[in-house]
């Protein structure tokens, strides 16, 4: 089973007597009732409800780790900080480092939240023999968004990055940053745009580059890789033949996917 480094995450510890109360009025998850070794998918959103931060939290008896991209660790400190006011909470970087395994979840590895399909990841000294490349090709395999690769920041509703069916939003919690906006765009069924993955044959085409059916857009490319690439496309036009700068592209439903999802035609 491969293991990998993710060097491209790195972890925040939040203690503290109100860490999880302070946490659970913030983040889209449910943080109150988290056990101590589980582990969580969620997100801190802007109040207009767009993603800023896709985050993983784990459970622990002296408050919860997040396990966020490395690159947005500072800014999200930050941003934590400025919330916490006169709450009696501590938010510090933590240098341990963030391993994946898959695609089941071994022994002294957390299951990941999102899908059984993801595996599980590990918190901690561990030995790889895989590279973080083989984790992001197996995720494309999956069909899972990567939020801080194909998210720009403060641009995307969390619902058009899955997480509403890859369990990173709690409808029942109550409030939470940008809580009015995902929760009128579930309940209302205003998606009109999701994240799915194409395949092709080549190397991908560039982060933005036109999804076209016909003449129509239909979306645009986001982060890929040879053979396949995430894409934010609109449902009403994902039926027939599709295109990238005159390429066809096959689309591909996760089998995460409810069938209810996406127009019965695409499947």
């Amino acid at each position: 089973m491969p293991v990998a480094r993710l060097s491209s995450r790195a972890l925040i510890a939040v203690t503290g007597p109100e860490a999880r109360p302070f946490l659970h009025n913030l983040l889209t998850q449910d943080v109150e009732t988290l056990s101590e070794g589980e582990l969580r998918f969620g997100a801190l959103l802007s109040p207009p409800g767009r993603l800023l931060f896709d985050l993983f939290i784990l459970g622990q008896a002296e408050g919860v780790l997040l396990d966020v991209a490395a690159d947005r660790r500072d800014a999200l400190i930050q941003r934590l900080s400025m919330y916490k006011l006169r709450a009696r909470v501590q938010v510090a970087a933590d240098d341990r480092p963030v391993f994946a395994a898959w695609p089941d979840a071994p022994t002294g590895f957390i299951p990941d939240p999102r899908t059984p399909l993801m595996g599980g990841r590990l918190y901690g000294p561990a030995t790889a023999d895989a590279t973080e490349a083989d984790y992001d090709a197996h995720r494309l395999s999956v069909g899972v968004p990567d939020p801080a690769a194909d998210a720009p920041q403060d641009k995307t509703y969390p619902i058009e990055a899955d997480f509403d069916l890859l369990n990173g939003i709690d409808f029942h919690k109550g409030c939470f940053v940008g809580q009015e906006t995902t929760s009128r765009m579930k309940r209302r069924g205003s998606i009109k745009n999701r994240m799915l993955v194409l395949d092709f044959d080549g190397p991908p085409p560039p982060f933005g580059a036109e999804v076209l059916k016909g003449e129509l857009r239909a979306g645009e490319v986001l982060s890929g890789r040879d053979g396949s690439a995430m894409a934010l496309l609109r449902i009403d036009r994902l039926d027939g033949e599709l295109t990238v700068e005159g390429r066809p592209v096959r689309l591909r439903r996760p089998a995460w996917m409810g069938q209810d999802v996406l127009p019965s035609s695409t499947d």
